[in-house]
């Protein structure tokens, strides 16, 4: 994705090509660093598929407020299959999802609208594609060499900064990280694979060798590991591998480091994706606190964007709300804990309770058993501290 061009402005301070680095120019020896080749990264790949994979499968729900209650409403075709027929909502928002996690941006040609005049249909464009124009303070879109009015494209981003009419992108911020990451790669390919450095030494201590005998020494060498036969040499040579161990090492240290780094970029635990740091010692009592504290500190401001752009699609006073419940789920135990206790204070009823836990109302038949079982004058037997589902003790 292209930033702006020709947009001056008319106050000292920093400019779009000081507040979102540019693309170095690629030097000998480096990997140069993209929305596609970061993906080979296992971490950026780890974070990207975490985040998209959260959000893209929440249910999206629609309400409006009647007498200060909220009740929902029917989605309107642009939130069940907002990429036509063929591109459900899942797949729409696990495209959209990746490029602003990624790029901080996310574009869409709006290719139909309804009676309101809000789009009806938009299909997602990639951001290579995508160009943004700023000239005398009009805003303008160039979508595969076209130019587009920005009512006719969707744009959604995060993580931005006042002034900019684009998002800021995590891959650009992290291309040093990534880049290291991607090098080491490629130079352990060479190292191990391709030999771009001598495998060994093979050292005569005796005494000075001519090349011509240091040539056939070579090949008497070569010709024997690679029968699997043996070298025999006297006392006066020595073999010793370059440093292949430390190398190794070396190598493993650095993507350990870069993985870590990776993370925090894009804003994802590293325990989450298999990278905790060394000596970390947070622990979590349950499954449950550990997605409730990634809820809150880290997927929870994206969630809360993305229902606001969301929103822009139904007419007002609707508004979009993603259920983020099944990203808490509950061990059964302390879920039935926790409708028991609902249940007891009056916040919920043993009906709504039912619904929850997708079973269907009680039958007359159920609660005559229940009178007979739990009636006045039988006490109630002991549940572990939690009564059967929707009865009070």
């Amino acid at each position: 994705m292209s930033l702006f061009s020709g947009h001056k402005r008319a106050y000292p301070g920093q400019t779009a090509d000081q507040v979102i680095p540019p693309r170095p120019e690629q030097r000998a020896g480096t990997t140069s660093v993209t929305n596609e080749s970061a993906l080979r990264h296992s971490a950026v790949w780890a974070c990207l598929r975490l985040r998209a994979n959260l959000v893209s499968t929440m249910p999206v729900d629609v309400y409006r407020r009647v007498g200060g209650i909220q009740v929902e409403v029917p989605k309107p075709p642009v939130l069940v299959t907002p990429g036509g027929p063929q591109v459900r909502m899942i797949e729409w928002l696990y495209s959209s999802q990746m490029d602003l996690d990624r790029a901080g941006n996310c574009f869409g040609l709006i290719t139909a609208v309804d009676g309101f005049g809000l789009p009806a249909r938009i299909e997602l464009v990639p951001l290579c594609d995508v160009t943004v124009r700023v000239r005398k303070g009009a805003l303008k879109y160039v979508i595969g060499g076209k130019e587009y009015d920005p009512s006719q494209v969707w744009h959604e981003k995060q993580y931005t900064l006042p002034g900019l009419p684009v998002g800021l992108s995590p891959v650009a911020y992290a291309a040093l990280a990534i880049g290291e990451y991607l090098s080491i790669q490629e130079f352990a390919l060479d190292w191990f694979g391709n030999g771009s450095v001598p495998a060994a030494h093979l050292k005569n201590t005796g005494r000075t060798i001519t090349p011509e005998f240091a040539d056939e020494t070579k090949r008497r060498f070569k010709a024997s590991i690679a029968n699997n036969d043996l070298f025999v040499t006297g006392s006066d040579w020595e073999y010793n591998p370059i440093q292949a161990e430390a190398a190794g090492a070396d190598w493993i240290e650095a993507k350990r480091f870069g993985i870590a780094d990776v993370a925090r970029f894009f804003d994802t635990p590293g325990d989450l994706i298999d990278a905790a740091a060394s000596g970390s010692s947070v622990t979590y009592a349950n499954i449950s606190q550990r997605n409730l504290q990634f809820l809150i500190m880290n997927l929870g401001p994206a969630l809360i964007r993305r229902e606001d752009a969301l929103t822009s699609l139904t007419p007002q006073p609707r508004f979009v709300k993603l259920n983020s419940d099944a990203l808490l789920r509950m061990d059964p135990q302390t879920r039935a804990l926790m409708l028991k206790t609902q249940i007891d204070s009056r916040v919920l009823a043993p009906s709504e309770a039912r619904e929850l836990e997708e079973r269907p109302p009680f039958t007359e038949s159920q609660l005559a058993e229940f009178d007979r079982l739990f009636g006045t004058k039988n006490p109630a037997p002991s549940f572990g501290g939690a009564a059967p589902m929707g009865v009070t003790t």
